[in-house]
This record gives C-alpha cells, sequence and structure tokens, in this order.
C-alpha cells in the first residue's frame, strides 16, 4: 500500500482515458503536419525558383503561409495547455525576414513536424486501428476473400479456430495503444513546444500586450471583488443590523408596556448581532485574511491544511517575510484549490510545495483524485489566473482525465 506522500498506482480506467486523449492530440497534429508537409514542399519548390530568380516574389508570401500553419499548431497545443504565444507575423522584407530567429524557428518546425509529426501521429493511428481490426476479427473474418483473411501481422486465417488468436493480438494492441500513445502525443507536441513560443528576441509591443491584457484582467477582478464584497454587506450584513435595530424598537416598546417578552427580545437582538458580526469578519478575512498579519505565509497555510477535510502536507520552506500582495495572492490560491480538492477531486491526499529560487517564488499543488478539472464551471482557477497574472506571474493547471491534478504557480517575489 501507497505511504503518504507517494502518488497512488492510477487505475486502468484513468489509463484508457489519458489514452484516448492522447489519440485525440495525435490526430489534431497529423492534420498540422499535413499543412507543414505541404508548405516544406512549397518552400522547397520556391527555393529551387529562387535560384533562376524566379521564386523571389512567392518566397515572402510562401514565409506567411509557414507562420499561419505556425499558429495553427500553437492553437493546438494552447488548447491542451500551457499556452503558446505567438510572435505575431515577422519582419515584411524578405531579407530581414530570413534573418529573424522566430521565421527561422518556424520553418525549422515545419521540417521537423511535418516529417516526424506525421509519422508518429500515423503509427499512433495505426496501433489504434491494429486494435479494433484484430480484437473483432472473429465476428467478421468470414465474410473477407480468402486472400485478405489475415492478422495485421500476416498471418493467414481460414478457420474460426484460427481467427480466435487473432483477438488476443488485438488486446496486445490495446495494452500497447495505451502504453505508449500518451508519450507519442507529447513528442509530437515537443517540436512545436520548443521552437514557436515567442523568444526573447519577441517585439515589444507582444510583451505590452500582454501586461495589458493581465493588467485589464486584475482591473475586472477588482471591480468583481467589490461588487462581491457590496453584495455581502448589502445582503447579509446590513439585513442584520436592520433586523437588530427592529427588535431593539421591538424591546423598547415592550419595556415602556410593562411586558415580559423584552428578554426573549433582546435575546434574538443578541443573537442577530452576533450573527452579523460573523458575516462583518468573513467578509474581512476574505479581503485580507488577518493570519497573513500575525503570522509567516507557512503557517498561515499550515491552518489551511489543518481545516481541509483532505490530508493535506504542507512543505514550504521560505526565507524571510514577502510583499503582502505576494503571501495573499499564495494565500488565497491554496485556499480556493483545497476547497476544489474537497468538493470535487474525490482524492485521498493533497500536497502544497513552496519554494523560493532566486527572486521567484513556486507553488506546486498536487492531489491523487480523479482529475480533469478545468477553468470553466465556476471553479474559481480563472480567478486565480487572473490575480497571478497581475502580479507578472505564471500559472499552469495539468489535470488530465483520471487525475493526478498539479497546479503550478510562480510569482516574482523581489528582494
Amino acid at each position: 500500500m501507497a505511504t503518504a506522500g507517494e502518488p497512488r498506482p492510477r487505475p486502468w480506467t484513468a489509463r484508457v482515458r489519458t489514452a484516448l486523449d492522447a489519440l485525440e492530440h495525435l490526430v489534431g497534429g497529423i492534420g498540422t503536419s499535413v499543412l507543414a508537409l505541404l508548405v516544406l514542399v512549397g518552400v522547397a519548390a520556391v527555393a529551387l525558383l529562387c535560384l533562376i530568380g524566379a521564386g523571389l516574389p512567392l518566397a515572402r508570401p510562401m514565409l506567411r503561409v509557414a507562420h499561419a500553419v505556425a499558429d495553427r499548431e500553437r492553437i493546438r497545443l494552447t488548447a491542451i495547455k500551457p499556452d503558446v504565444i505567438s510572435p505575431g507575423p515577422g519582419p515584411e522584407r524578405l531579407g530581414a525576414a530570413l534573418r529573424d530567429r522566430t521565421v527561422q524557428r518556424e520553418l525549422l518546425w515545419i521540417a521537423v513536424h511535418g516529417l516526424a509529426g506525421f509519422l508518429l501521429g500515423f503509427v499512433g493511428l495505426t496501433i489504434v486501428l491494429n486494435t479494433a481490426r484484430d480484437g473483432l476479427f472473429p465476428l467478421y473474418w468470414y465474410l473477407l476473400p480468402d486472400e485478405e483473411a489475415s492478422a495485421s501481422l500476416g498471418w493467414p486465417v481460414h478457420s474460426f479456430a484460427a481467427a480466435l488468436p487473432v483477438s488476443l493480438l488485438g488486446v496486445a494492441w490495446a495494452f500497447l495503444s495505451v502504453a505508449l500513445l500518451p508519450a507519442m502525443a507529447r513528442l509530437q507536441a515537443l517540436p512545436g513546444r520548443r521552437l514557436l513560443p515567442a523568444g526573447s528576441d519577441a517585439d515589444v509591443t507582444l510583451r505590452i500586450a500582454h501586461l495589458t491584457a493581465t493588467r485589464a484582467a486584475a482591473l475586472d477582478a477588482h471591480s468583481a471583488e467589490l461588487r462581491r464584497i457590496e453584495r455581502a454587506l448589502h445582503d447579509g450584513t446590513q439585513n442584520r443590523l436592520v433586523a437588530v435595530n427592529v427588535l431593539v424598537g421591538a424591546a423598547r416598546r415592550a419595556a415602556a408596556r410593562g411586558s415580559a417578552d423584552v428578554d426573549e427580545i433582546l435575546g434574538r437582538a443578541q443573537d442577530a448581532t452576533e450573527a452579523a458580526l460573523g458575516e462583518l469578519r468573513a467578509v474581512v478575512r476574505s479581503i485580507l485574511p488577518p493570519v497573513l498579519a500575525d503570522r509567516s505565509l507557512a503557517d498561515a497555510l499550515t491552518a489551511l491544511a489543518a481545516d481541509c477535510p483532505v490530508p493535506c502536507t504542507i512543505d514550504a520552506d521560505l526565507p524571510g517575510r514577502y510583499a503582502v500582495s505576494v503571501e495573499a495572492s499564495v494565500y488565497f490560491v491554496v485556499a480556493e484549490a483545497l476547497t476544489n480538492v474537497a468538493k470535487h477531486s474525490g482524492a485521498r491526499s493533497v500536497e502544497v510545495v513552496l519554494r523560493r529560487r532566486d527572486d521567484v517564488l513556486h507553488l506546486r499543488i498536487t492531489d491523487d483524485g480523479r482529475g480533469g478539472a478545468a477553468e470553466t464551471g465556476g471553479s474559481g482557477l480563472g480567478g486565480m489566473r487572473r490575480r497571478i497574472e497581475a502580479l507578472d506571474g505564471t500559472f499552469a493547471l495539468a489535470s488530465p482525465a483520471g487525475g493526478p491534478t498539479m497546479l503550478t504557480v510562480s510569482l516574482p517575489c523581489g528582494l
């Protein structure tokens, strides 16, 4: 049995779901690899025409086509996370474009993905088709002509007794699919993740656009937070205080009449006052947790873990204190993540690891639940991303069906 802190073995159902996801990615990769092959042939043809001077007018349009195909791969990779940001179109002048590092990386990706990506996708699809072909072979072998009645590995079949072992070969193909398809999908995506992201030499306007977007998201998040606080005070605390005021007025009138109900009314007023104070404290804690002012971030996270219904381990090695905005963001991310784990994951354990390397604070939250977490559907993950990116941090979520789920955050924390 796995000990605490060790990931439990993934069930076969989870492995099958992961293999099906990988098959989907491989098929999508075949699509972009076919486009890359077509562009590769076009680039080669234009290069040959350039030797006699006829291809120069076609060179820049061909580079734009290559960029469009590379952007399709960026969109595909972004859909399965993490994001691959496009650096935008290259220089307009042909000479400058050919010297541009981004254009060079895109052309290299065209060649690698067009050949290796297509080969990996073809092999993966062949394994899956062989699984279905051999696994179901005993059901349809007699419908085939004698010269075509054979297993995928080539041996001929002329009777039902000879067809039965072919189904065992289908089972072997199925095990091979589950074992190999996820690795093949990652390998197919590797050239795009290495060559297509915006490099350090990307246009500064890309960085400005990203910062503008994150600042806008931060302002939206701030406005949403103010609306949440206003609703909490208006719908909760204010109503409680109005009830207290009404009850105190009723108590005064009862006292003037000499009624015996004064004590009961005052008791109800006291209960309403305590409820109002409780709601007010909850609103204050949601703005900035007081525990961060009294204790360190590691101690505050330990308190969160103690309240989590899922066994939680905190591994925080943090020298000193950090900016209030950084500590509050980490605290809220961990609090929201632990809430999601308790409500949705079905996990048996969760681990929170916090480290500082250089001037960056790294947070990793891992649970052994069922996976499938997404930034849609009211999970709060979108709010986490906006809060982190507003501080120039990075946010990444890996949650394949069947688990495990890993959330990683990096935040600049200064000196």
